[in-house]
């Protein structure tokens, strides 16, 4: 199958809300920690991608990746970039999220390689992420070359309210001279 990773721009990403918040929720059904809890509405997923991430992406401050397969949007990640004066060295992975069909197929891996790709263009060095400890991303950023600094415990409820969960940060060091050495 072959997987194709694009940019969104604001205007493209207003006309695939549908379809963004359609695959939102697909994970967050699937039990995805994305900050949301079921039930989750359609309409609750679309708000996010209106309120959340068209904001920042017109601003310039975040890049909006999707995977598209056999015609379908299978996957997509974000890479904050508005950072703080002191930062602009840094960036920030969100909301890696492949639908549950198009899982263990290398998506969450090419949108993790192309946003990487785009960090460095941007003179990003360092990026960092958080994620749900134990959950099946866990690993997959370990393999990408992400370390662990630790976990918080009791960070989020999650996904189906069956009590809390810790999370774990995590940060990659990307090639290239650091721009403030």
């Amino acid at each position: 199958m072959t997987v194709a990773i694009t940019a969104l721009s604001a205007e493209e990403t207003r006309d695939r809300l549908d379809e963004l918040a359609d695959l939102l929720r697909a994970c967050v059904e699937d039990g995805a920690s994305v900050n949301f809890l079921l039930p989750f509405t359609a309409e609750a997923a679309r708000r996010f991608w209106e309120a959340k991430v068209l904001p920042p992406l017109m601003a310039g401050g975040l890049i909006l990746l999707i995977a598209e397969a056999g015609g379908r949007m299978a996957g997509t990640v974000q890479l904050d970039h508005d950072t703080p004066p002191n930062q602009p060295h840094r960036a920030e992975v969100r909301k890696l999220l492949v639908h549950p069909d198009f899982r263990r197929q290398g998506i969450a891996r090419a949108l993790m390689h192309e946003l990487e790709a785009r960090a460095a263009t941007l003179g990003r060095r360092l990026l960092t992420l958080d994620t749900l400890t134990g959950d099946k991303a866990e690993p997959l950023y370990a393999a990408l070359g992400y370390v662990t600094v630790g976990t918080i415990p009791d960070y989020c409820i999650r996904t189906d309210g069956s009590g809390l969960g810790a999370t774990t940060f995590m940060y990659k060091q990307l090639g290239g001279p650091a721009p403030y050495a």
